[in-house]
Formats: structure tokens, sequence, C-alpha cells
């Protein structure tokens, strides 16, 4: 009994260690992002109780009818063992309105060194481009057992906090052993395919995953802008926005640009 027990366990063992020889794993290529903001709830949060009667009424009204309540925006990150490039595909068409929503745009271009722990990060703020070189974005990550399938492959949950009161829920795939993400969202042992900010209302999912040789002239470092780090761009913003509504909706807008 003893001998046939030690067998299967043997067996067991071998067995996985045959599954580990032959998984797979990505180690360079692309992936296709779609960015899903949830435009009615924002603006409920930016405007409050202004919604509620005369001009700021009608325009919410007007603006439910004739825009979409989820605003979807696609973008590519380029990516191999040492580097990423994420980087926003312009949408097809705009329409103007009255409501103006940071959150529902793509502002960045961000490359990001895997080796150096730091990103260089292209921001256009207004009619302004800023180059922000710093170290990686900080997120206290906590990993969980929750699984979920995101674009064929098998990601593992992890909650996380950044910027000391953003909540963060983001799936990674230990299949893609690369630390980073769609915008500058990393630092987990895997790539994340999907990441939400569940207060913020925005959601980024992967859509595609592209497996292919990438060379160190596809992800270079973007080279356009003023040069500031992120306490510069902080300050920058902030001296622009606190004269703009009140201190709900600066924050709300510093949060916007600054994510």
């Amino acid at each position: 009994m003893k001998t046939r027990l030690a067998f299967l366990i043997a067996l067991l063992f071998a067995g996985k260690i045959m599954f580990a020889q032959n998984a797979h794993f990505t180690t360079s290529g692309s992936i296709s992002y779609e960015k899903s903001v949830n435009t009615f709830a924002i603006i409920k949060r930016l405007y409050g109780d202004d919604l509620n009667e005369g001009f700021f009424k009608q325009a919410f009204e007007q603006y439910q009818k004739t825009q979409p309540q989820f605003k979807v925006l696609k973008s590519t990150l380029v990516f191999d063992n040492s580097s990423t490039l994420f980087t926003p595909v312009p949408p097809e068409t705009s329409s103007g309105n009255f409501f103006s929503l940071p959150a529902s745009d793509q502002f960045n271009i961000i490359y990001t060194d895997l080796g150096a722990h730091s990103v260089t990060e292209q921001k256009a703020v207004f009619e302004q481009t800023f180059l922000v070189k710093d170290s990686v974005r900080k997120i206290k990550w906590k990993i969980t057992d929750e699984t979920r399938q995101v674009a064929g492959y098998e990601c593992r949950r992890a909650n996380g906090l950044m910027m000391d009161s953003i909540y963060v829920v983001a799936f990674f795939a230990t299949q893609i052993p690369i630390s980073g993400g769609p915008e500058s969202f990393g630092g987990l042992p895997g790539m994340i395919l999907e990441v939400a900010l569940p207060h913020e209302n925005i959601i980024w999912r992967a859509t595609k995953i592209t497996e292919a040789f990438t060379s160190n002239a596809t992800i270079i470092p973007p080279k356009k802008g003023k040069p500031v780090n992120n306490r510069q761009l902080f300050e920058t913003l902030n001296e622009v926005f606190k004269n703009r509504g009140d201190a709900k909706q600066v924050n709300i807008y510093l949060k916007s640009y600054l994510m």
C-alpha cells in the first residue's frame, strides 16, 4: 500500500514538472487595450446637485440623449523583457459637448524601463506638452486567489492603492512574465491585462495579444515636451486648476491628469 502511494505521489510530481517544462511564456509582443469610461457617473460626481436644475440639468439631459454612457478608447502596449511602450490610438471621430471630462480622454505616451524602474511619459495638458521623467508608479498591491480569463489568458486578481486614496483592481497574467500594464500600471509578477478604478468609473481591458519579436528600435521613449518630474508636474497642474471650480472638481481634474 505504501509503495503504491509513493508511486502515485511520484507520478503526480513528475506530471507537475512536465507541465512546468512545457508551459509557454510570452515575453515580447503587443497588446491592444480598450479603456471604458462611464461618462454619466463622472459628470454626476463632478457637478453634483447642480444637475438638478437650470442650465446644467438641461445640458446633462441633452448629453444623455446624444452621447453614449460608456466612452471607449483604444491603445496599444508594445513590450519585451526590458521595456514597455504604451501609445493611445487616436479616436476615429470626436464630438464636442458642454462637459469637459479629462478622464474620458488619453493624454499619455509612456515608456517604462523595467530594469531601471523608471518612466518617461509624454503628457498633453491643454495646449502644453510635458515630458515627465521619474521612477515607476508605486502601488501597494495585495494578490488574491480570485482568477479570471482575459483575452485568452488565465489571470489572477490583485487589489491595490495608489496616490494614497485611489482603489485599484487588477488582473495579471503570469504567462506574460513582464511587470507592466496599460498606462503606467505595473508592479505585479505578470502583465496586467485588466485594471479598474471602481470609484473613478474607469476600466482598461486587453482585447488582443500578439506574440512577436520586438526590437529596440520599436520600443523607444518619447522625446517631446517640457522636462519635469512628477512633483513639478503636480505643482504646475495645481497652480493651473486652483481657481477652476470648487475643491471637489479641482481634485477630480487633478487625478485625471496625474493618473
